[in-house]
């Protein structure tokens, strides 16, 4: 299976971080975010990566390169104009030689491992969900006790940015049109096509710089729990 991470984002609310560089460059832990997505899908043994860029685009494969130093092959999709994400994934779809793949969005951070998506998808999407941060309270989808996704409900949790997707979704959209995913998957939610799952892992939507300070501080209590329980 192949995979897709996003990446062509303006970052308005991360600004000034992102006037001079892409958000999916920003360090975590004294490494680029998006650094932490291609070792977890190399990781899972997913070794051929697009990746969508747009504003400061050029920075991103010149800091990554081909990928050789992580062993996977990258492949770059520019727009002009970013396209949101169902637009970007219809302009680079070629890539996925009509097989289901994964995308992840380029600026969150978690732990989810993402070999549980490597199995055919029973529907044509399937999205993992995370608990609702502070910052979405009211959640996204409802995660039914048979394992579909709608829209409506008591208890809804939050599209993590995380899911695995057939093809045929984004065959008919308008080439280069920005286009969003919530309202295919809104369209999918109604006809039944859409499953999920719940992650209650560590999961972090890096949307602000006050987001991002405080998940490098987590690591940082990391490290400080380790140097203190080794003491003992």
């Amino acid at each position: 299976m192949k995979a897709m991470i996003l990446a062509a984002g303006r970052g308005e609310r991360m600004r000034p971080l992102t006037d001079e560089h892409p958000k999916p460059l920003l360090k975590v832990d004294g490494r680029a975010l998006i650094e932490w997505h291609i070792e977890a899908l190399k990781d899972a043994g997913i070794k051929e990566i697009l990746i969508n860029t747009s504003w400061l685009g050029d920075q991103i494969p010149e800091y990554l390169g081909d990928g050789a130093y992580w062993g996977v092959n990258l492949t770059f999709s520019h727009e002009p104009t970013a396209l949101e994400t169902a637009g970007g994934i219809r302009k680079a779809l070629d890539f996925f030689d009509d097989q289901p793949f994964i995308v992840v969005n380029g600026d969150v951070w978690s732990e989810y491992d993402y070999e549980k998506l490597l199995q055919q998808p029973t529907k044509l999407a399937h999205i993992v969900l995370v608990p609702n941060p502070e910052h979405n309270p009211q959640g996204d989808f409802f995660l039914r006790d048979d394992g579909l996704v709608i829209a409506e409900g008591n208890n809804r949790a939050t599209f993590s940015g995380i899911g695995v997707y057939q093809p045929e979704i984004f065959k008919d959209l308008k080439e280069d049109e920005p286009l969003p995913l919530a309202p295919l998957l809104k369209e999918l939610m109604v006809e039944a096509q859409v499953t999920g799952e719940l992650f209650d892992g560590k999961w972090h939507d890096i949307g602000t710089p006050e987001r991002l300070k405080e998940l490098n501080q987590s690591f940082q209590r990391r490290i400080k729990t380790i140097e203190y329980d080794g003491k003992l």
